[in-house]
């Protein structure tokens, strides 16, 4: 299955465009920044610095491609200066604490990045006298979780478990209230600012060495010959290879800006709602395509709280972006596996390879 949009359309959109993107240094950034500059777009990029050198944004050397501002979100008078300076035509914020464990040490520290981080970049929007098209980077998290089978909607309610869920979910309500209170959609023509929000989660790819993520714990003990230890094997996951939310992204980006009033809403992107596996599958899988490796099961005590099934409905990002996914959740495992065993072989020609993967997954033609 193929996405049906291809790289020239968004080439169209995004070439020349000054696109200012937040969390630039982390995973899905890295991955967004090198498919927006292979599109020809100039990027200012917001961000901490990586916490690696073999972080994805240092090995496709991400200082060379755009213009690298290593910075925290929450200084808001540096994120202003850096905004009004550039006067972006686009916002992709992505800058994010993303992880739900390290959100249990870090409670108050996730909502200020999350929350009051949001909330100094739509305060220096508020600043900017030009059209410019946001689109927020949330996460499928933010709805309430009853730990059903269905699929969740856009429109189902919002909540969370824990502080990341929650302070993702207060990231959309205070979305919603600037937009009502500042860039109302009434008077669009007055503030020239168009707010869309998409989620995603359990997204998987190369490049992505965070703590406490199954698919980097899984290639670090495969690397290291060590078993995999994993918390939770009957745990549900939608998993999703990043190219497919990224295109999802600069789609919803495109549509947003040609139809401000009918795109400012949220849209959801993930697999099929019957494409999934549950953590001890997801392993299998990888150590199968890895060429050996084994697993054990480690029950922790005092466990974080952790969902044990969540779904998304992709239906109105099918229909209204006429996006859909582009691989099945055993391809984007198989192509994650493969990108880490080039990055042991060959590191040097990493950033080759994954420009190759991006322009083959965006039909590119010469």
């Amino acid at each position: 299955m193929e996405n049906m949009v291809n790289f020239k359309q968004l080439e169209n959109v995004y070439k020349n465009k000054k696109i200012f993107l937040t969390g630039h240094t982390g995973f899905k950034g890295a991955w967004l920044l090198k498919t927006l500059t292979l599109l020809g777009a100039d990027v200012k990029g917001y961000a901490l610095p990586p916490h690696t050198s073999n972080d994805l944004f240092n090995l496709i050397k991400g200082e060379k491609i755009c213009n690298s501002v290593i910075a925290d979100i929450r200084d808001k008078k540096k994120l202003e200066l850096e905004i009004l300076n550039y006067q972006p035509d686009f916002i992709f914020h992505l800058a994010a604490q993303p992880l739900v464990r390290l959100s249990y040490k870090i409670p108050c520290e996730t909502f200020e990045v999350n929350v009051i981080g949001t909330a100094n970049l739509f305060d220096s929007i508020r600043l900017l006298n030009k059209k410019c098209t946001i689109i927020v980077i949330t996460t499928d998290k933010v709805y309430f979780n009853y730990e059903w089978a269905y699929p969740y909607r856009e429109t189902d309610r919002l909540g969370g478990y824990d502080p990341y869920s929650a302070s993702k979910a207060c990231t959309e309500l205070l979305l919603e209230s600037y937009r009502n209170s500042f860039f109302n959609l009434n008077i669009y023509e007055t503030h020239l600012k168009a707010i869309a929000v998409a989620r995603a989660g359990n997204v998987i790819g190369g490049g992505d060495w965070s703590s406490d993520r199954l698919i980097p714990d899984i290639v670090r003990s495969l690397f290291n010959n060590k078993k995999i230890i994993i918390r939770n094997p009957s745990a549900i996951r939608p998993w999703q290879h990043v190219i497919d939310p990224i295109h999802g992204y600069l789609l919803l980006g495109l549509k947003l800006d040609n139809d401000p009033l009918h795109f400012s809403q949220a849209f959801n992107f993930g697999p099929e709602s019957d494409d999934i596996f549950s953590v001890s599958e997801m392993v299998e899988l990888a150590i199968k395509q890895f060429g050996k490796g084994d697993f054990k099961i480690e029950k922790e005590n005092n466990q974080p709280h952790e969902a044990g099934i969540l779904k998304l409905d992709i239906n109105k990002s099918k229909s209204e972006l006429n996006w859909q996914p582009s691989m099945k959740a055993e391809k984007a495992i198989i192509n994650t596996i493969l990108w880490y065993n080039k990055y042991k072989l060959d590191i040097n020609n990493i950033d080759s390879f994954t420009t190759q993967f991006i322009l083959e997954s965006f039909n590119y033609e010469k």
